[in-house]
């Protein structure tokens, strides 16, 4: 390599150099405009453990989190129990948020950045409040605009923008409009949103049984040992019940999850609960699940009620073996399985009073008919050829029946044979022309 080349190369290194340092600072020159704030949290000294309501608004929508009996609930669900872990997520964030950049901009330029109050339209932002016990307001924070970082290159996905931080307004004695590099997208006033969704298990099942509306659809499936196969337990002599088709009831409600829940003082008319589907769910640890399964919304989600019971063996029964050393440990692990079984079944029966409306999806097992655990039954092919019209069958001759038999007629006796005359010469020429004789006259 000459000095010439060696030159360009270098030269060439200091413009890529140069090119990438660029680059570098138009993508953090969003985070380093103006202000000592920067790095600062928005929220100093906030005293997330005394926070007992937070109110979220965003247009004419309110939702309403407060701590009642050491539970968080939401009152526009009828003080469902809320989900503690949103919650303090939230509380979390609020108090370590930190400005990224700080914006000097006065209040006649909110509306731009979506910092108006949250009554003012499109241009309204999303209030937060965080308030004590007795609800007078320990923080406000009001969140505007989304900050978007713009994609240098497109997506196969589609799209190349995504939000990096938020636009917020501290409602305080000096009203400081900042970024956030959080978006906090899920701070929404959507009350289904943030409730708690803890539901009810049914584990290790022993028997399941519908009892439908339609009686020819009622069924009943029981199995022997845990993960062994399904039986149907009043099956007909002339019905082929397919283990197969029963397997996936095996896992019905193993994990259900539910989208929302209703008034508890909605009607039974209006929720089907007067004429539901009723299915008894047992298991090997002898918990019994009564689910109700009512009408159908146009969400294509279902109304559905459950209570449930146990029946709790406290005494253990020692093993015919067993070492009188290992008596203190199986004792322990069986007072632990009790404990576990006593909280579940309190737990569950919590939900005993609320109705909910859980997906086609969770309860698709119960809604088989009976038919759908049945072997298909093998259509026959019709004979789909086209048969002649009969003949009318006529007396036979015998020369039908030859005819139809093949059968040839005897050839005649052979003549005897005539001896040959041995060739002659003469006979081989043309004989002459008779003569005519001439008349006399």
């Amino acid at each position: 390599m000459n000095r010439k080349q060696l030159t360009l190369l270098s030269v060439l290194v200091i413009v890529i150099g140069g090119l990438g340092l660029l680059l570098n600072s138009r993508k953090t020159s969003s985070w380093q405009a103006g202000g000592s704030a920067i790095g600062q949290k928005l929220l100093p000294d906030f005293p997330m453990n005394d926070v007992s309501q937070i109110t979220i608004t965003q247009g004419t929508t309110n939702l309403n989190l407060a701590r009642q009996d050491d539970l968080w609930r939401v009152k526009e669900r009828w003080n469902y129990p809320a989900n503690f872990t949103e919650i303090g997520d939230l509380l979390r964030k609020m108090w370590d948020l930190k400005i990224v950049q700080s914006v000097k901009v006065g209040p006649t330029q909110y509306g731009r950045l979506e910092l108006l109050p949250p009554d003012k339209g499109t241009n309204g932002g999303t209030l937060v409040e965080f308030k004590d016990k007795g609800g007078k307001a320990i923080k406000s924070v009001l969140l505007g605009k989304k900050y978007v970082r713009t994609g240098e290159s497109s997506s196969p996905f589609g799209g190349g923008d995504w939000p990096v931080g938020r636009y917020v307004l501290v409602q305080n004695s000096a009203p400081t409009v900042a970024v956030i590099s959080d978006p906090l997208t899920d701070v929404e006033p959507k009350p289904d949103r943030w409730l708690s969704k803890d539901f009810f298990k049914v584990e290790k099942l022993r028997a399941l049984s519908v009892v439908s509306t339609n009686a020819t659809n009622s069924w009943k499936l029981t199995r022997d040992t845990e993960g062994g196969d399904l039986k149907l337990a009043d099956k007909k002599e002339e019905e082929q019940f397919d283990t197969t088709k029963a397997s996936s009831v095996g896992y019905a409600l193993s994990s259900p999850s539910f989208n929302d829940v209703v008034s508890p003082e909605a009607k039974p008319e209006d929720t089907g609960m007067n004429q539901p589907l009723v299915a008894t769910l047992e298991t090997f640890d002898n918990f019994t699940y009564t689910v109700k399964v009512g009408s159908k919304t146009g969400e294509d989600n279902y109304h559905l009620q459950v209570s449930v019971k146990a029946d709790i063996n406290h005494q253990r029964t020692p093993g015919k073996d067993e070492k009188p050393e290992d008596k203190e440990k199986l004792d322990k692990e069986f007072q632990e399985k009790v404990k576990k079984q006593e909280e579940k079944l309190k737990q569950e029966q919590s939900y005993e009073k609320w109705t909910y409306l859980v997906s086609k999806w969770t309860i698709d097992p119960l809604l088989k008919e009976r038919k759908d655990f049945m072997a298909e039954k093998k259509e026959e092919t019709p004979d789909t050829t086209t048969q002649a019209p009969p003949v009318e069958k006529k007396e036979e001759t015998a020369a039908d029946i030859a005819k139809e038999l093949k059968l040839v007629p005897p050839l005649p006796d052979k003549p005897a044979e005539k001896p040959v005359a041995a060739p002659d010469d003469k006979r081989d020429k043309e004989a002459p022309p008779p003569e005519t004789k001439k008349e006399d006259k």
